[in-house]
């Protein structure tokens, strides 16, 4: 006695020459369109939300402006740049870090450190900065680049 299994092919090719479209998918036209997506979205939570990217509302600044988006030169200058498969996103502002990670600032070529917070001029021997993470995968961030990628993945396969 033997027993046998047929399997009968039917809209299997069609499905193989549709998989075939995989290979022109273009890798960085997706990097480069995650990347404008995830500039938008760090320029929104540096304008709008104030909202770190898990959420955290930022610590206010004793000055009483809009933190983090005074003159709006750190979210003007958030860039992205496509290397190989992966793409970055930051600034070069020479500030940008402290308000990303916080630190201590400390005069380098003085006694004392001088600012202003209104009208009123302020000397301080040092000035400790939060941390207020504006870059980083929010949630919403995270949905968007899955998105984007089903998006392409279906203009490929149709």
């Amino acid at each position: 006695m033997s027993v046998a299994i047929k399997v009968t092919d039917t809209g299997f090719d069609k499905i193989l020459s549709k998989t075939a479209g995989i290979e022109k998918l273009d890798r960085a036209d997706l990097l480069q369109g995650i990347g404008r997506f995830l500039q938008e979205s760090t320029r929104e939570r540096i304008e709008v939300t104030k909202k770190s990217p898990d959420g955290a509302s930022w610590q206010a600044n004793r000055a009483g402006t809009s933190t983090l988006y005074d003159t709006g030169n750190l979210s003007a200058s958030i860039d992205y740049q496509v290397s190989g498969n992966s793409v970055s996103i930051g600034s070069a502002l020479v500030y940008s870090a402290i308000h990303q990670f916080g630190g201590t600032i400390k005069p380098k070529r003085a006694k004392k450190l001088a600012f202003m917070i209104g009208n009123k001029l302020i000397f301080a021997t040092k000035v400790t900065m939060p941390a207020r993470p504006y870059l980083g995968l929010s949630s919403d961030d995270k949905v968007g680049i899955i998105e984007a990628a089903e998006d392409m993945l279906k203009e490929v396969l149709q």
